[in-house]
């Protein structure tokens, strides 16, 4: 898993294009229920330190999801049927943030004033995904920290 700093280095082009379409926008988080079924939560990702991250109230559902089992996918809004603006998806894994010194770095750069009683989660990439659609043909690029590093 990389973080979000590790991408930016390996892919800085897909982590600006995946920058633009994440900060101060909701996305889409897809996490898995204790059924196995998927859910699906609008939140508002924050990118700041190197770090993808995001802060939700301790009952939310998707926080119990997470703790049970960090697997993540989180998806871009798009600003038309046409997928205006470009697609832009990552898969990975959640990581609960309790330490107290990690958390008032990561309050310095939230786009809102964080509750005391948020929690807090990083997300760590494994696989990414853009597609937009100059023209109306649909353009794809992808990484995985699978891959191999670039020469």
């Amino acid at each position: 898993m990389f973080n979000w700093s590790q991408f930016e280095q390996v892919n800085p082009a897909l982590a600006a294009f995946g920058r633009e379409r994440l900060s101060s926008r909701v996305a889409y988080l897809a996490t898995v229920r204790a059924d196995g079924s998927p859910r699906v939560h609008p939140v508002t990702p924050i990118i700041g330190g190197g770090r993808l991250y995001l802060y939700m109230e301790p009952t939310s559902p998707k926080g119990h999801d997470l703790r049970r089992d960090s697997r993540y996918a989180l998806h871009c809004s798009v600003e038309n049927w046409e997928g205006g603006g470009g697609e832009f998806v990552i898969h990975g894994r959640a990581v609960l943030i309790t330490d107290a010194q990690t958390r008032a770095e990561y309050d310095t750069y939230a786009t809102y004033e964080p509750k005391a009683r948020y929690i807090l989660f990083e997300l760590l990439l494994e696989r990414v995904l853009s597609t937009t659609y100059p023209n109306g043909t649909p353009i794809r690029q992808r990484w995985s920290h699978f891959d191999p590093p670039r020469a």
